[in-house]
């Protein structure tokens, strides 16, 4: 019979004392120190050889890390995976991690489809006309290695041709990325802003109740803001950008959302309230020249000329945007400084060359500029080509009133009042549009109609250009408005219109 095999560690052992531990001897302690010593000096030579530690980094491309890279690096891949606002240090961080990756992983569909997007928001960021075919090229590498999951793609390239003012493109992009993704909220976002590029009003309606069913977030919430400003309705658009500001918490998101607000704050004329959100915008990302360009509006509007040129000057950069400096054109022009003014839209021609071979439009500031100031047969011809690509409200404005200063006021009329009646989709209360349309009417001898135009204008926002605004006072005072019954004898009606601003942003003009 075999023998029972017990365990050691539950076999009986004898009823003594157990011995004290014995002490290990000094010379073992020692050897153990050295080695200690020896293995931190090896991990301390790894640690400095890696990137970012004190020596280049090497060649070979990292491995993809487990956990979430850099602060800077993880909120830009979060913002351009959900397409919103990026700060502009992450991006560069995110592009430069994306561009190591797909190079030595080029079969890496998604990865392709992330730096596209990384840089179609860089150049919106930077106003780099050199980071879209780039991204041109990295989006359509994703579809082709992955065309049944090319959902962030399709957005991407949207948002790609949103920013070469291609809105029938960017619509057919956004419908494909919906048909992949229909449950994908910044597919609907993108599709409200090429539909509203192409005019097509109904289109936004349907989209943008698509989108609230699916997505209540501060960027839905600043789409809405947009789509109500467009119809006119300022005081919903307004609450739904503050809303969106406030809930906002990465930097770079909610300053955004603060420079729209600014936006819809001077475009009613509430100067100090637009100035207060442009400056809050900038301590949040001072890189962010659409709320400088916006300051620089405000500080004109309010009668502080050589402040305005220094933040224009800010705005602009190296790369400046072309209406950027058609505003500066004709701030100086207003201003009487006619060769400071023709060297800036001079720029905008130069712009909108370099622009052009990026495949970005800028027709429709180019027709603006040389309606104005060139040639308006010239702004004529190119308006019309953008009609008929994408009919916009904008475009419908552009194209009246260079038909207007081309002398075909009939044809005119039929353009203006498509930007400014809310029966034919222009809702937005834009003073200059309102401006362009008194003017057309008071050439048909139609003075009724353009005296409410320019009263309108003026109540819209009565400092909406400081090149234009006064040619309103002047016109509707040349129009003979009765004096209300209320006001001051001697009093012109534009005067009503044209006092210094208020300092009480509830009391400006609604």
């Amino acid at each position: 019979m075999e023998k029972p095999v017990r365990c050691p560690a539950t076999s009986p052992q004898p009823e003594t004392a157990p011995a004290p531990p014995r002490r290990p001897p000094r010379r073992l302690l020692l050897r153990l120190l050295v080695a200690l010593a020896v293995l931190g000096g090896v991990l301390g030579a790894v640690w400095s050889a890696l990137p970012g530690r004190g020596q280049p980094a090497r060649p070979a491309v990292p491995r993809v890390p487990a956990a979430p890279g850099p602060p800077g690096k993880a909120a830009a891949l979060s913002a351009v995976t959900a397409g919103v606002p990026a700060a502009l240090p992450g991006l560069t961080e995110l592009i430069a991690d994306r561009e190591r990756w797909v190079r030595a992983h080029p079969r890496d569909a998604r990865a392709w489809a992330v730096l596209g997007a990384a840089y179609v928001e860089r150049g919106r960021r930077t106003a780099d006309p050199a980071d879209l075919p780039a991204a041109d090229r990295a989006l359509r590498t994703s579809l082709r290695l992955s065309p049944e999951r090319g959902a962030d793609a399709s957005a991407a390239l949207a948002a790609l041709a949103v920013q070469r003012r291609d809105f029938p493109t960017a619509r057919t992009w956004a419908e494909a990325a919906v048909k992949l993704a229909p449950r994908r909220a910044t597919a609907y976002a993108l599709l409200i802003e090429a539909c509203t590029g192409t005019g097509d009003h109904k289109a936004v309606a349907r989209s943008l109740d698509e989108l609230l069913k699916l997505d209540h977030s501060p960027a839905a919430r600043a789409g809405a803001a947009a789509v109500y400003r467009d119809r006119g309705w300022r005081e919903d658009a307004e609450a739904q950008v503050a809303d969106a500001a406030a809930a906002a918490t990465a930097p770079a998101e909610r300053a955004a959302y603060l420079e729209q607000a600014g936006r819809y704050a001077w475009e009613r004329g509430a100067l100090d309230e637009a100035l207060r959100h442009f400056a809050a915008a900038l301590r949040l990302d001072p890189a962010l020249r659409d709320a400088r360009a916006g300051q620089a509006r405000t500080l004109a509007s309010l009668d502080r000329p050589e402040e305005a040129v220094r933040a224009y000057g800010l705005a602009l950069g190296t790369r400046p945007r072309p209406e950027h400096l058609l505003e500066l054109g004709e701030l100086y022009e207003s201003l009487g400084r006619e060769g400071q003014a023709g060297a800036q839209y001079d720029r905008v021609r130069e712009r909108a060359a370099q622009d052009a071979a990026a495949g970005i439009d800028d027709d429709l500031v180019l027709g603006r500029l040389e309606a104005d100031h060139g040639d308006a047969g010239e702004a004529v011809r190119l308006l019309r080509a953008e009609w008929q690509r994408q009919p916009s409200t904008a475009v419908a404005d552009a194209l009246g009133w260079a038909l207007h200063r081309d002398g075909q006021d009939q044809e005119a009329l039929k353009f203006a009042t498509a930007a400014t009646d809310e029966k034919q989709g222009g809702g937005v209360r834009n003073a200059l549009y309102e401006y362009h349309r008194a003017m057309v009417e008071q050439d048909l001898g139609l003075s009724g109609s353009a005296r409410r135009q320019l009263a309108q204008a003026l109540r819209t926002n009565p400092w909406f250009s400081p090149l234009w605004a006064p040619d309103a006072a002047e016109a509707l005072d040349e129009l003979g408005e009765p004096v209300p019954a209320e006001a001051p004898e001697g009093v012109s009606v534009a005067a009503e219109f044209t006092a210094a601003p208020s300092r009480e942003p509830a009391t400006q003009p609604q």
